[in-house]
C-alpha cells in the first residue's frame, strides 16, 4: 500500500505541477498579448491570446447544457473526482511508515538508519522466538521517536504471553539499543496461524 501510495503522490503531483504550469504560461502569453509582440501564432482554435479574450466564452460554457445527457455526466465525473479526492485524502492521513531512524552515533552529528532494515531485522528476531510462525514490523512517528507496529502469527503450540515477553526483552530491547534509542514503544498483535485440522485414526 504505501508503495502505490508514493507512486500515486507523485503522478498526482506531477500531473498537478504540468496543470498548473501550462496555465500559468498560457495566462501570462494571453496577459502579455506575447502572440503580438512577438509575432508568433497558435492558430484559430487558441482563444486566449489578447489581454481582453477569455479561455471559455459563453457559447462554449452553454453548448451542452440543453442536453439530456450533460447534467448527468456532470455529475457523474464530479462524484467520481470527489471519490478519488477522499481516498487520497484518507491514504494521507493514514499512519505512514518511517523512512529513517536517527541513529546516535557518539559524535554529536548522527547517523541514518534505514527503516526498512530495521523492521527488516526486528522482523527476522521475532521469527526466531519459540511458537512466532510470521512476523511483520512497520515503524511510524518521527525519525528521533519511532514507534514500532508489530504483528507476530503464533503457532497452534504457543504461547502468547510468553512470546510477548520475549518480543519486549529481547528483539525490541536488541533494536531500540542497537539504533541507540531511548525508548522503542511498540503496538503488538497478536494472531494464531491457520492451520488444517489433523485426522487420529
Amino acid at each position: 500500500m504505501g508503495a502505490v501510495l508514493r507512486v500515486v503522490n507523485r503522478v498526482l503531483t506531477g500531473l498537478a505541477g504540468l496543470l498548473l504550469l501550462a496555465a500559468g504560461l498560457a495566462a501570462l502569453a494571453g496577459g502579455l498579448d506575447l502572440q503580438r509582440r512577438w509575432g508568433y501564432d497558435l492558430g484559430s482554435r487558441w482563444r486566449w491570446s489578447a489581454p481582453d479574450d477569455v479561455l471559455l466564452a459563453d457559447a462554449d460554457r452553454t453548448r451542452w447544457r440543453a442536453e439530456d445527457w450533460w447534467w448527468p455526466t456532470v455529475l457523474a465525473v464530479l462524484g467520481l473526482l470527489l471519490v478519488l479526492l477522499l481516498w487520497w485524502l484518507v491514504a494521507q492521513l493514514r499512519q505512514r511508515r518511517l523512512g529513517e531512524v536517527l541513529v546516535e552515533s557518539g559524535d554529536g552529528e548522527g547517523a541514518l538508519l534505514r527503516g526498512r532494515a530495521l523492521e527488516g531485522v526486528l522482523a527476522a528476531e521475532a521469527e526466531s522466538l519459540t511458537g512466532v510462525d510470521r512476523a511483520r514490523v512497520a515503524l511510524s512517528g518521527r525519525r528521533t521517536e519511532p514507534r514500532a507496529r508489530v504483528t507476530l502469527a503464533l503457532a497452534a503450540h504457543a504461547e502468547p504471553v510468553e512470546a510477548l515477553d520475549r518480543l519486549r526483552t529481547e528483539a525490541l530491547a536488541h533494536a531500540r539499543d542497537s539504533a541507540g534509542l531511548a525508548a522503542l514503544p511498540a503496538e503488538v498483535r497478536l494472531r494464531s496461524v491457520r492451520h488444517r485440522a489433523e485426522r487420529v485414526s
